[in-house]
């Protein structure tokens, strides 16, 4: 049986995502509108779908569990101008860095963070940490039972991901092998061999360093 959708409902749930700090999951809206959770699903979706047709500058999308209104992804440069401008301190690439390896590695511990950046993140993760992207998940079962870190549903939300499982593969970051050859081509510095000349050129210049080093230290 259909459930009817009332315009009223409509309204409710778009002022509902307006006033939203964080994404609303599905089951919340439909308790407060009393509608179905496969319902509020639909109308959400059709919700977005009419934005997209109309051309808006903002879109309904599916973040971290819930529903939220968000940028259109096309209109991000004019977005980022706006944030950026002296309005939010950027995360430095040591951070970022550490932020990808935990995200794609989780759940991972400070000492196997430190083995892959090959200097002590603990700074750097007490920002992550502080700023609410990352949190501790689990134990290790070895000795020490050392804590094993992951990413939170803020940096999911951050990120416009509805899930880890929405990611881009790690592969697409990797540089082809050809390229990787060719670079390694060009910073590779190969010793040449001294040829027979060559050596014996300065081995006679040695000796005549040595036999005028002794001459002077007679003299003296």
């Amino acid at each position: 049986m259909e459930v009817e959708v009332t315009t009223e409902a409509v309204r409710a749930v778009e002022a509902i995502l307006m006033v939203a700090h964080e994404p609303v999951p599905t089951d919340l809206i439909a308790q407060l509108v009393e509608l179905p959770s496969a319902t509020v699903e639909e109308l959400c979706i059709r919700l977005g779908e009419t934005y997209e047709s109309a051309g808006h500058g903002f879109q309904v999308s599916k973040v971290a569990g819930g529903w939220r209104f968000q940028t259109h992804p096309d209109l991000a440069p004019y977005v980022e101008r706006f944030i950026l401008d002296g309005q939010r301190a950027r995360l430095s690439g040591a951070a970022l860095e550490t932020l990808a390896i935990i995200a794609y590695k989780q759940p991972i511990s400070r000492l196997q963070i430190a083995s892959i950046r090959g200097v002590d993140p603990d700074a750097v993760m007490r920002t992550l940490h502080g700023r609410g992207y990352i949190a501790p998940v689990a134990r290790d079962n070895g000795p020490g039972q050392a804590v094993m870190w992951g990413t939170t549903q803020l940096f999911l939300e951050k990120l416009g991901l509805a899930s880890l499982a929405d990611m881009p593969p790690i592969a697409t970051f990797v540089p082809d092998a050809s390229l990787v050859e060719a670079l390694e081509k060009t910073l590779r510095i190969e010793a040449e061999p001294l040829s027979a000349s060559d050596a014996s050129d300065e081995s006679e210049v040695t000796t005549e360093t040595a036999n005028e080093t002794n001459e002077s230290t007679e003299a003296e």
